[in-house]
């Protein structure tokens, strides 16, 4: 294992300072000299984001908006965003991946894919289409990859992480038996207030001999969150399960490729010290099988009892709890919110945001059922209230799949959500099915009560996917 700090090696070659830092400070103003610092201010706006369609029309793929406005025009149903006509452009070759600070009055995002993939911009909220950008640039490529996985993992420090897994055969190609894999994470702090690089490791994934003989391997990893008492680093795992009996084969492009067979282990998380990111471990749920690695979205809550509340998203249904004094799954903590729901269907959460003592906010979809939900739960009480919005039986939510769809693909907005904005007392959501004009909901977290708030003008294979 090779934990190393800024000014150090990375993956066997030394990085420069000005490649690792590359903090290009803004000259066009006093407000922008120096560091940008935390956020430290009230809340101004609420930030909503918006992914529109790339050069091919695939929807929601060639880049993101973003448009700010204030809480009082959020809940004006007459005021109008077009975030996607009038946005500020973010940095980013897809869809960008964006974090937001705890008042609003900074953007982060890691640019994702293409040639400045990797590259991680920090923005001042200003109103409207106005985003500053800080110059604190930082180039997290060498350690990513150009399609990092990142979040805010405790306010002022993001974690980006990256996994690949290796597998060791009898030959290349096909007709090859499987001997055994091994799986590697990447991790990188990030500190947001005066951006840099502060740490960064790389090791092989601890899984036991027996578990790679058996075909066990982790090949993504994301969401990583810092525990209360900020002494470990937690993150979600994709656990898959190679078939070792039997031979490999190509895919489309060429490249050897496993059967897959089910794995038993449960759910799993990866866990280190924090801030060394020495001793890694994994920890197993006895509940659940799901994998809890997310997609594009935040899943992992420390909750205001020290404890962290884990979604199995964004198939599950289960939230599970990892005890803030033991640092393992809480076996005797199970909240199924398909049972909650009473839903007929599968239920995947796809979105969800803990707010304050145990309550929180779910975005759902559920199995044969066209739409998207959403729905405030009791963590405590492990029961669920259904928030009714105006379109959301509308399938662009939940999307189609291209043989429901007579051979092209439908995207859903509720799978491609990254983030619900909390202030005070109220909740913001934008809803809007793929190609479909909606309205920001603000949602009450105490009373339950919505409202529908701005209208969002929408565009074909566009749709909002955050709110900050």
């Amino acid at each position: 294992m090779k934990t190393t700090t800024l000014r150090s090696i990375v993956l066997g070659s030394v990085v420069a300072l000005g490649t690792m830092v590359s903090c290009e400070k803004s000259n066009n103003g006093s407000e922008n000299d120096g560091p940008s610092g935390p956020d430290i201010w009230g809340r101004k706006f609420i930030t909503l984001t918006a992914a529109f369609p790339d050069g091919e029309g695939t929807a929601g793929n060639g880049g993101t908006r973003a448009f700010s406005i204030t809480p009082e025009q959020a809940a004006d149903p007459n005021f109008e965003v077009d975030a996607i006509g009038q946005g500020y452009v973010l940095r980013s070759q897809r869809t960008a991946r964006v974090q937001g600070s705890v008042n609003g009055n900074f953007l982060y995002n890691i640019q994702y894919t293409g040639a400045d993939g990797g590259i991680f911009n920090k923005y001042r909220v200003e109103g409207q289409a106005k985003f500053a950008d800080t110059r604190e640039e930082l180039d997290t490529e060498p350690i990513l990859g150009q399609a990092p996985r990142w979040v805010v993992a405790a306010e002022g420090t993001g974690v980006g992480v990256y996994a690949s897994a290796t597998v060791q055969a009898s030959k290349e190609g096909a007709d090859a038996d499987f001997i055994d894999v091994k799986s590697n994470a990447r991790i990188a702090v990030i500190d947001l207030d005066n951006p840099e690089i502060s740490r960064q490791t790389e090791f092989e994934i601890p899984l036991t001999a027996e578990q790679t003989k058996n075909g066990y391997q982790i090949g993504r990893i994301d969401v990583p969150i810092i525990n209360a008492a900020k002494n470990k680093l937690f993150i979600g795992c994709n656990l898959t399960r190679i078939d070792v009996t039997k031979k490999s084969t190509l895919n489309n492009s060429g490249n050897q490729t496993w059967s897959s067979a089910t794995a038993t282990l449960g759910t799993a998380t990866l866990v280190v010290d924090y801030p060394s990111l020495a001793n890694p471990k994994l920890i197993y749920s006895t509940n659940s099988r799901a994998n809890n690695h997310s997609y594009r979205t935040m899943t992992q809550y420390l909750g205001s009892d020290g404890n962290i509340y884990q979604a199995t998203a964004t198939s599950g249904s289960q939230i599970l709890r990892i005890s803030s004094s033991t640092g393992e799954y809480d076996a005797s903590y199970n909240f199924d919110v398909k049972a909650a729901l009473g839903a007929g269907g599968n239920v995947q959460i796809r979105a969800w945001r803990y707010i304050q003592d145990g309550t929180a906010v779910v975005m759902y979809t559920e199995t044969g059922v066209n739409g998207g939900f959403l729905a405030v739960l009791d963590l405590n009480a492990k029961t669920a209230t259904k928030i009714s919005t105006e379109k959301q039986s509308d399938v662009g939510y939940s999307g189609l799949s291209a043989n429901q769809n007579n051979g092209t693909a439908l995207t859903g907005t509720f799978g491609q959500f990254q983030h619900i904005a909390v202030s005070g007392d109220n909740v913001y959501i934008p809803m809007t099915p793929n190609g479909v004009d909606g309205n920001l909901y603000v949602i009450n977290w105490k009373t339950k009560q919505a409202v529908k708030g701005a209208k969002l003008k929408n565009q074909s294979g566009s749709f909002y996917i955050g709110a900050y």
